[in-house]
């Protein structure tokens, strides 16, 4: 008889009481970006919630180790190369590595989503009063040209302005930078003339005297879609089922965390992101504006893949947001 090794694996597992578990990771590799939104992950690396549910599962010591990363496409690189098992991103960049990675060995795909909220475009000039206003001298920061969110909401807003056929205008005069970056560059008033971004960095650029905002995502979406999700890929999913399971009930738990208690919430982004620049009544005020929704639905992925699939951006289309996410989440409400 054929000698099969995973049998004599898990026959001698059922005799000797030992766990799955053997064949399982010992640490969970998790790359986040910049801005509110990553919070939950905060919360998961500054309470070891990881830690806790892997121990709990049977797991025995499994490590969350967090990186923060400068850009979109950095963060689906790592997940595509395997030097990261979790990822957070926006929904535009989920389903450019979904579609890249679909009917291969190793399929990227959503585990939840994390946090909605709107994203404003603004501008320094006062003559700008909308996308139709901007010239080949103007310099608009996104966090990354062609795959972010705010890159994919600008396409849309310039496929209405002038025509689906005129949907990449604005990719011309777009420039790729870290919103922190952004940031600082859009306040400094040289080269950036316009920043589309995220909390809490949109509403600290309001406050300045001379900025003001020409876009709102929502509006251009038709309602609230998320900012950002996790995912992971099959290989992770596959593969380490319980640590899977354990990572998700973590991150639940940290989107119950922030939605209990906004001050704690505050001081954790404080004390994991370093941001030196905000109090922690500013955080904490931005945490409990009624538009910034911490949740692990998500919410305008068809939407965002619906438009990215009619401009050639992605080559499958997705006949649902179930489509795009592990089965680990459809018990949730999603769009």
């Amino acid at each position: 008889m054929k000698f099969d090794r995973r049998l004599f694996i898990a026959a001698a597992c059922a005799v000797l009481g030992c766990s799955s578990a053997l064949a399982e990771v010992n640490q969970v590799r998790i790359v986040k970006l910049y801005g509110l939104a990553f919070v939950p992950l905060m919360v998961m690396e500054d309470q070891k919630l990881v830690e806790k549910h892997a121990k709990a599962a049977g797991l025995g010591d499994v490590k969350g180790v967090y990186l923060t990363l400068s850009n979109p496409s950095t963060v689906n690189e790592s997940l595509l190369s395997g030097n990261a098992d979790i990822g957070s991103n926006g929904p535009p960049s989920v389903l450019t590595i979904w579609s890249r990675t679909k009917g291969t060995g190793n399929e990227i795909k959503g585990m939840a989503g994390t946090f909605t909220s709107p994203m404003w475009l603004n501008v320094t000039n006062p003559a700008i009063k909308s996308i139709r206003d901007f010239t080949e001298k103007d310099k608009i920061a996104v966090s990354s040209v062609k795959v972010s969110i705010p890159a994919i909401i600008m396409q849309m807003a310039a496929a209405k302005e002038w025509g689906k056929e005129n949907y990449a205008k604005l990719d011309a005069i777009s420039v790729s930078m870290a919103h922190p970056d952004g940031l600082a560059a859009f306040l400094s008033k040289r080269d950036i003339t316009a920043h589309f971004t995220s909390p809490p960095y949109m509403y600290r650029e309001l406050e300045q005297p001379g900025v003001h905002r020409i876009l709102n995502s929502d509006d251009v979406m038709g309602g609230k879609s998320s900012f950002s999700l996790i995912y992971s890929s099959s290989k992770f999913h596959d593969n380490n089922p319980r640590t899977y399971k354990a990572v998700l009930a973590a991150f639940t738990e940290a989107i119950d965390f922030i939605n209990k208690d906004k001050k704690a919430a505050a001081e954790t982004y404080l004390k994991i992101s370093g941001d030196k620049t905000i109090s922690l009544a500013d955080v904490q005020k931005q945490l409990e504006d009624p538009n910034l929704v911490f949740t692990t639905s998500p919410y305008g992925v068809k939407k965002f893949a619906d438009f990215m699939f009619d401009t050639g951006s992605i080559k499958h289309k997705p006949n649902s947001w179930k489509d795009v996410f592990f089965p680990e989440i459809y018990n949730v409400p999603g769009s």
